[in-house]
């Protein structure tokens, strides 16, 4: 049975699907500067071409999400987009979803755009999910959230950031009820996370498609009871989180926590093999 088999389309269940059968891992695709330089690689869209592509070979079919970082495409304009292209074009021929690490956000027609960019069927970046920043309100970024659902893909809301300037914004609290910004953040996306068993008279439980970023080193996370829905946990490895901390956060919701490393896999190649083998050893299957 393959993952499009085992699970309802709609794209928190594949996700969860991808997790029971490579693993509940996200690997980034970081092709940064100091990256390109230790791989022995040009820093021009050639060197951008060969790490990614690397990259692809090593990770697509053995992990269950991969996370191209798409600012350092744009950093090389289009000869960036098209490698870009090139990159979500082979993702989409194996069995490992792919969310782009886009972080857009804006209001009305523009915050369409966004969507009909990296989740339209017709779109050349189209990828299984995009990440999305909410500081105009979650509900500017409807046009997105409607969007992923209607295709079946998803979205992952900045609800609490890793870095130490987003946890002392994120942490503020709104009001006397004590519910911090980044609790108001899951709370509004899990209202679009509700079961819909009845409607498509499925044996699965459903997993919601409007998914949330939360950092493994987040002192005081939101509660993520009733998101339903996959959560992307930044941090582990390189910014000192480890998967113990993953487990805190995570609590009776496992299932749908997908730690994100990017570093300290990628740091282990330039190899193909060296690259797939870190990656299985985070993701339990070494």
């Amino acid at each position: 049975m393959g993952i499009e088999d085992a699970n309802p389309r709609n794209f928190g269940n594949r996700l969860v699907a991808a997790g029971e059968c490579f693993g509940r891992l996200c690997v980034g695709i970081d092709p940064h500067e100091a990256l390109l330089s230790a791989w022995g690689l040009s820093l021009d869209a050639e060197g951008l071409r060969e790490f990614s592509l690397r990259c692809v070979e090593a990770f697509a079919g053995h992990v269950a999400l991969i996370k191209p970082q798409v600012a350092f495409y744009e950093r090389f304009g289009s000869a960036g987009f098209a490698v870009l292209e090139e990159v979500l074009a082979q993702l989409r021929e194996s069995d490992s979803l792919v969310v782009a690490d886009a972080k857009r956000g804006d209001i009305g027609s523009t915050m369409e755009g966004y969507a009909l960019a990296w989740l339209d069927e017709n779109s050349p970046l189209r990828c299984d999910a995009v990440t999305l920043t909410p500081y105009l309100g979650v509900g500017s970024l409807a046009p997105a959230i409607e969007l992923a659902g209607r295709e079946n893909r998803g979205v992952f809301v900045m609800s609490a950031n890793s870095n130490p300037e987003a946890e002392a914004f994120q942490s503020q609290v709104l009001d006397r009820s004590g519910v911090t910004v980044a609790q108001q953040m899951v709370d509004e996306c899990a209202a679009y996370n509700v079961d819909k068993r009845a409607e498509s008279d499925s044996e699965y439980a459903y997993v919601g498609h409007v998914g949330v970023v939360v950092g493994a080193t987040v002192k005081t996370p939101p509660n993520l009871d009733h998101l339903n829905a996959p959560v992307l946990m930044p941090g582990v490895g390189a910014q000192g989180a480890t998967m113990e901390d993953v487990s805190r956060i995570a609590g009776a919701n496992a299932h749908l926590v997908f730690p994100n490393v990017s570093r300290s896999v990628l740091s282990e190649g330039p190899d193909v093999a060296d690259l797939r083998k870190a990656a299985k050893v985070l993701a339990g299957r070494g």
